[in-house]
């Protein structure tokens, strides 16, 4: 392997586009606003610029959070592996793709309405800080949750020029769903955390986390159905929330022992609760 093709492997295991389940997970919000705000029947523009736009800037995300961790993954057996762990990228080299990654993202942002180009400057923020967050808040999550959200605010942005109460009720729905989701993943991590000092909402909770957790899906799932009730939702959406209750009862079950293998397949989990969700809200529309 020639070294051009070797930087280009780098960058793209550095990126985790070989792991799409964070792509899909930030994704599924996101098509769940459009939906809602274009009455199911989003603009072919905005659906293709939220779409990259979301694969661009999760892949931005990762890289930041490597260069932040730079000092912590080598310590973590989940993370030793990574690109900048294992001294395969150097830090500069992840902060000109993470820069590259952000320019072509604004690029996109730019075939939008003005009111989405400015709310595209507060993802970016976002984005950007939420690696460094697990240094100073026991709540890293819950940022995470606020950064991975924000996707449904621009997306009714770009499809309204407005942002209505049901995307602010959405929004806290997807904030607690990534709080619970990434507790779910911090779970594998807790015993090196602990170690290295690291704050997760897994150490937070302690003994509790899965009475937390079990507490937060509930509100979930009623902001759900609030959001359901605003849009005046028929059958087919309130059955994707349904089987959605019914992954969070699996989600439970498997985290219940706090094995790793477990917790982790709990976070892959959710994958199947967006899609479950936006599931609901296609056929919804397409009924109507």
């Amino acid at each position: 392997m020639d070294r051009a093709t070797d930087r280009l492997r780098q960058y793209w295991l550095l990126a985790r586009f070989d792991k799409p389940i964070g792509i899909l997970i930030l994704l599924w919000p996101a098509l769940w606003a459009l939906w809602v705000a274009s009455d199911g029947k989003p603009d072919v523009l905005v659906l293709t610029v939220i779409c990259l736009g979301v694969v661009l800037m999760r892949a931005a995300g990762c890289v930041i959070n490597d260069y932040a961790d730079r000092d912590f993954d080598p310590h973590v057996q989940r993370t030793q592996h990574r690109p900048i762990a294992a001294g395969k990228v150097k830090p500069k080299e992840a902060l000109i793709v993470f820069a590259v990654l952000c320019l072509c993202a604004f690029g996109l942002v730019l075939l939008l309405n003005i009111y989405t180009i400015l709310l595209s400057f507060i993802a970016a923020f976002l984005a950007a800080s939420y690696p460094f967050m697990k240094r100073y808040t026991q709540l890293p999550q819950a940022y995470l949750g606020i950064a991975f959200g924000w996707a449904v605010p621009m997306a009714f942005s770009a499809q309204i020029n407005s942002i209505p109460p049901v995307a602010w009720v959405m929004y806290l729905a997807v904030v607690l769903w990534a709080l619970v989701y990434d507790t779910m993943y911090a779970m594998v991590d807790k015993e090196d955390d602990l170690k290295i000092g690291v704050k997760s909402t897994a150490i937070l909770f302690g003994a509790y986390d899965r009475q937390i957790m079990a507490g937060l899906q509930l509100i979930i799932l009623g902001l759900l159905m609030t959001v359901g009730q605003m849009i005046d939702a028929n059958w087919p959406y309130y059955g994707g929330i349904l089987i959605a209750a019914g992954l969070s009862v699996y989600q439970q079950k498997l985290i219940f022992h706090r094995e790793k293998a477990l917790c982790f397949k709990a976070f892959l989990n959710n994958n199947w609760y967006g899609l479950a969700v936006f599931a609901g809200l296609v056929v919804d529309y397409w009924l109507r």
